[in-house]
């Protein structure tokens, strides 16, 4: 037979059932507290945000805000995507950003983007896998962080740069 078992991911959505589990992995998973207002644009965003299961154990998430642009069009704002250390490298963000991707790819969203810490090196090389791109960098985005500063890294959905260079 094969060379071990075969592992299941599976995502589901985030309700107010199970919101309680989005809000200990975020607790778990980033320096900073969360507000009632992201856990609300969390809920609003649906089929954007997900709770990652590997063989029915909740151990990562992804969460987006949907937001429109002046002039219209809309966009996805990743707020945070995060997998317990001990899952890491098993395709679980992969599976989770994907999702988004795909998704924002079906509804004709043409821009996902979000916030990273700039010595976060190991986001940054994950997001450019995914084609995504540092746009800009903002001085002093975190206040109680070290580094303060982030960049802003995006995906145009479509292929087309618009990045500030």
């Amino acid at each position: 037979m094969g060379a071990g078992r075969a592992v299941s991911i599976s995502l589901d959505g985030v309700r107010d059932k199970n919101l309680m589990q989005l809000k200990k992995l975020n607790s778990v998973l980033f320096p900073v507290r969360y507000n009632d207002k992201y856990y609300a644009d969390a809920l609003a965003s649906g089929e954007f945000t997900k709770l990652a299961y590997y063989n029915d154990i909740c151990v990562g998430s992804i969460a987006c805000r949907i937001e429109k642009k002046e002039g219209g069009s809309i966009r996805v704002y990743i707020m945070t995507l995060g997998v317990l250390a001990p899952y890491r490298g098993l395709g679980i963000g992969t599976k989770l950003l994907n999702h988004v991707i795909e998704l924002s790819h079906k509804q004709n969203i043409g821009e996902i983007y979000l916030h990273v810490q700039t010595n976060n090196e190991d986001a940054i090389s994950f997001y450019k896998k995914f084609g995504f791109e540092i746009t800009e960098t903002i001085k002093n985005y975190y206040t109680n962080i070290t580094p303060p500063d982030c960049y802003v890294v995006t995906k145009y959905i479509g292929g087309e740069s618009q990045s500030k260079k």
